[in-house]
């Protein structure tokens, strides 16, 4: 699944990508900023930043490149194909560390990973506690993500485990049926498919501790060129906030051109469930400011992995983020609820 893909293979890529090419115009900056899907709400505040000319105030010339399923984010970066990108969970930036690819996340947008486990409206699951002991549909890169968490912190075992395919038809046909899925996506899907609205159960509001959609940036421009990358964050967060709680229609036509796919609906649905559940403006952010991240957070994180066995306890996780572009309570006094 690819925003729970385990990064592999990028011992060989460990080198950083050279600086990309200026743009014609000098004063500017040139970023290729690649995503970690197919254009959507979820990715609304870097074109609302592009769309309204926030990058190009910032000195910044960016064109954000499309991800999908055929798009490794840290490949692209670590071959200098991409400038910045996303990363689109915690476990991303530590697999980097661990494979000595010198990238690390420099924003976070989501304060809450948004997976979610769902289930038939149903008297006897209430809770992701009721879940143990019941099959679960998830995907195998979950496997290594997520799974081992509930196994920890809930009990669940291997045995439950079904496999999901993406594919929504044998939850749709079994009223017994719990599977995963992302709270801005599967839900709706089921909505508007069956005509119900499925039981979901965000874990993040149940303890689990990961960061998501984070923008990534090589060492060797943080090294070089910071005040590119403020500038990056920095508009980044304008967008974001006018996303959010202002007027999100520029950046929503960009949105629909590069991906026809989506429908005013589904974009407009993804909107909300970010603001109702608190994905952008929660956590950390409601202290620090939009795109925060702190290094306990990181830490809790690292540290639940480790012990399940993901990642050696001797390893710097410390390497996987830089917090200096963030946490400073900007614009903190224009969010709101």
């Amino acid at each position: 699944m690819k925003r729970l893909a385990i990064v592999a293979s990028m011992a060989a890529l460990a080198a950083c990508g050279p600086e990309q090419p200026p743009n014609a115009n000098a004063q500017l900056t040139h970023i290729v900023f690649v995503t970690d899907w197919k254009a959507q709400a979820e990715h609304g505040g870097f074109y609302e930043a592009l769309a309204e000319g926030l990058y190009k105030k910032h000195g910044l010339d960016v064109t954000i490149m499309q991800g999908g399923p055929g798009v490794n984010v840290p490949q692209l970066l670590a071959g200098g194909a991409a400038t910045f990108g996303i990363g689109s969970n915690g476990f991303i930036p530590l697999n980097m560390v661990e494979q000595n690819v010198r990238i690390k996340a420099v924003m976070a947008v989501f304060q809450k990973d948004p997976q979610v486990l769902m289930t038939h409206p149903r008297a006897d699951v209430k809770g992701l506690a009721d879940m143990k002991g019941k099959p679960i549909m998830i995907a195998d890169a979950s496997i290594s993500a997520f799974w081992p968490w509930l196994r920890a912190k809930y009990g669940f075992e291997d045995s439950q485990i079904r496999k999901y395919t993406f594919n929504l038809a044998p939850f749709l046909t079994d009223p017994d049926a719990i599977q995963e899925g992302y709270l801005t996506s599967e839900p709706y899907t089921v909505e508007k498919q069956a005509g119900f609205k499925p039981q979901v159960y965000l874990l993040a509001d149940n303890g689990y501790p990961g960061y998501a959609n984070m923008v990534l940036a090589p060492v060797d421009w943080i090294a070089r060129r910071p005040d590119a990358v403020q500038a990056f964050v920095d508009a980044s967060i304008e967008g974001w906030m006018d996303y959010l709680y202002g007027d999100p229609k520029p950046a929503n036509a960009l949105i629909e051109r590069d991906n026809p796919d989506m429908t005013d609906d589904t974009i407009a649905q993804a909107r909300a469930k970010m603001k109702s559940y608190g994905l952008v403006m929660g956590g950390d952010a409601a202290r620090l400011g939009l795109g925060a991240m702190t290094d306990a957070r990181w830490r809790t994180f690292y540290d639940t992995m480790a012990d399940e066995g993901l990642y050696r306890d001797t390893m710097d996780y410390k390497q996987a983020f830089d917090t200096r572009f963030v946490d400073k309570k900007v614009g903190l006094e224009k969010m709101k609820p």
